[in-house]
């Protein structure tokens, strides 16, 4: 799926793909929004980013799977619960013809939070 880099906004992105990949995307953008009320949006290596003191976390749409990269340290905190999905070292594969694990996303989106939160106070 060849998509341009274009796009500014995470709606922009979103936009892009096909209708079903299109709500897991705003799945997730609305469970990190509420998770991470101050953190901003942007697109950052051409992909939608939350922003709260540093990279928070990023997602994107790929033709079979939706990649989240919470950092080398948000995959290793749940590496245990992530086990069943193809990892890289800061991302983690959910594929697209299987429910979305949203409650895991969420305890990630967390712990990534309070771990931007700690780094910026120290």
């Amino acid at each position: 799926m060849e998509k341009n880099p274009g796009y500014t906004t995470i709606d922009e992105y979103i936009q892009t793909f096909p209708t079903e990949t299109q709500k897991r995307l705003r799945a997730i953008r609305k469970l990190i929004s509420k998770l991470a009320p101050g953190a901003t949006e942007k697109i950052s290596y051409q992909m939608p980013t939350f922003y709260l003191n540093g990279n928070l976390i990023h997602f994107a749409a790929f033709a079979h799977h939706i990649g989240l990269y919470p950092t080398p340290s948000g995959v290793e905190e749940f590496k245990r619960e992530l086990s069943k999905y193809k990892q890289g070292k800061g991302s983690v594969q959910f594929p697209l013809d299987e429910p979305l694990p949203l409650d895991l996303i969420g305890r990630i989106v967390k712990f990534r939070v309070e771990k931007n939160t700690r780094k910026a106070k120290e």
